[in-house]
């Protein structure tokens, strides 16, 4: 299958998960979705990011965000690594931690890459929009964990880009001003942001987050 390009629509799969049988599509609905993937079960870093997922539960259920991880480890060992997950990190774990041990899921997706290891999934993320397209992809080293507060700062950006004629400058947050897109025009622009907006260059127009 050829790699996953950003505007894709997201491979569907029905996977045995920690959370019983998922229908991906069916269970993302109308939500936002991060499907990240895991090189292992009971490996320290992933350990560190999959407690830091859970206690970010309420960050992305704010935003309409669905979140599932899954690495090609069975789903008794999955269950063994959640409670050393729980204890070690202080965190509930309540989304679902997809089992893939015939790799048909991480195939789908990309998630393996041989030159890496063979058999394991690379540190990969997928955000998804609620029309199943994909939005933002990213593949870390095994040796570099995610930063969360990173994948919030992106999925504000997304979910207010998805909507408005605007995208987000470097090292934006939410609040932040925005950048009008160089297709909307200064006579549209005055009609469509009421806040208004300053011209740093003809190309380059800032205005205040709505």
């Amino acid at each position: 299958m050829n790699a996953i390009r950003l505007g894709d629509i997201a491979p569907n799969f029905v996977a045995e998960s920690t959370q019983g049988e998922i229908n991906f599509h069916e269970w993302l609905g109308d939500a936002w979705g991060m499907l990240v993937s895991h090189p292992a079960d009971f490996t320290p870093v992933c350990t560190t990011e999959l407690g830091t997922m859970a206690n970010y539960g309420d960050e992305f259920a704010n935003r309409n965000v669905k979140v599932a991880a899954i690495s090609v480890d069975p789903m008794v060992s999955h269950m063994k690594w959640i409670k050393d997950i729980e204890e070690t990190q202080n965190a509930e774990v309540s989304f679902p931690l997809i089992a893939d041990e015939g790799r048909k899921v991480s195939e789908l997706y990309g998630m393996i890459h041989p030159n890496d290891d063979a058999t394991m999934t690379v540190r990969s993320i997928f955000i998804i929009a609620p029309d199943k397209k994909v939005k933002l992809i990213l593949t870390y080293p095994a040796s570099t964990g995610r930063n969360f507060d990173e994948l919030l700062r992106v999925i504000d950006s997304l979910r207010l880009t998805q909507y408005e004629m605007l995208a987000t400058p470097a090292n934006w947050k939410k609040g932040d001003d925005c950048v009008i897109l160089p297709s909307v025009s200064n006579e549209e622009a005055e009609k469509m942001f009421p806040k208004g907006f300053k011209e740093v260059k003809p190309y380059l127009r800032l205005t205040p987050q709505v």
